[in-house]
């Protein structure tokens, strides 16, 4: 029988639009307390198999758009990767807290980091696609750490089988709410999106500076990988 991811929250009153297409997630295991070391006040580290869990997530954001505003070719669409963990606040909701964010736009950038606390970074980067090949280049430009990259070549598989559809699968891709830090105080916004269409993915090269530059270890064994094409997301607005 198919496992099903958690349902994904309701998002009445979207202040944002964006499409998280040709997606690649990367995982590795690490020792919880040691990134329980690394959260703010709040949060606490969420584990799967006694394991803590960092993603390196490289994608293409399309269609990305305030409500009321329509799209501007030059600023709705670009690269994106994401460096990220699994957590839990004292609410006990679940999400996710990023370590990084790299984009190919500045203005999003700023306004990121000036808005909601979240750690982006500008980066040169592409995605470019070549039937089932999906290649990722960022080489980060500001702020420091200038120079930190990630280069990624990843031959995208078929669907996950009903099997494969499993629990592990779930805790790592099905994640509907972030948490940020704003003016000192944890705050959380939620992400509503259909459950990802997940297919195999099969590592050809990855040469990545982006978890040490986020006050990671390097990751030790052989990642967990999926892959999805897309999925169309409504973000709400934060609160407490």
């Amino acid at each position: 029988m198919k496992m099903h991811a958690p349902p994904p929250p309701a998002v009445q009153r979207p202040v944002m639009y964006q499409q998280w297409n040709l997606i690649t997630f990367i995982h590795w295991r690490y020792p919880p307390a040691l990134i329980q070391s690394l959260l703010p006040a709040g949060l606490k580290v969420e584990t799967f198999d006694g394991s803590a869990w960092i993603s390196l997530i490289p994608f293409l954001m399309q269609g990305v758009r305030p409500t009321g505003v329509p799209r501007l070719p030059w600023l709705s669409e670009f690269p994106e990767t994401n460096v990220r963990t699994y957590v839990r606040d004292q609410r006990g909701r679940s999400g996710i807290w990023f370590f990084s964010l790299d984009a190919a736009r500045l203005p999003a950038v700023v306004t990121a980091r000036a808005s909601y606390g979240l750690p982006y970074f500008w980066s040169d980067m592409t995605v470019r696609r070549s039937a089932d090949l999906i290649s990722y280049r960022c080489s980060r430009r500001w702020p420091a750490p200038r120079g930190a990259r990630c280069d990624v070549d990843v031959r995208f598989g078929p669907p996950l089988g009903e099997r494969e559809l499993d629990e592990q699968a779930h805790f790592l891709t099905a994640r509907y709410r972030l948490f940020t830090v704003v003016l000192g105080r944890l705050a959380a916004a939620e992400a509503e999106h259909v459950e990802w269409p997940l297919h195999r993915a099969e590592l050809l090269h990855l040469d990545q500076t982006l978890l040490p530059a986020a006050g990671l270890p390097a990751p030790d064994g052989q990642p967990v990988l999926h892959a999805s094409p897309g999925v169309p997301v409504r973000v709400g607005m934060w609160h407490r």
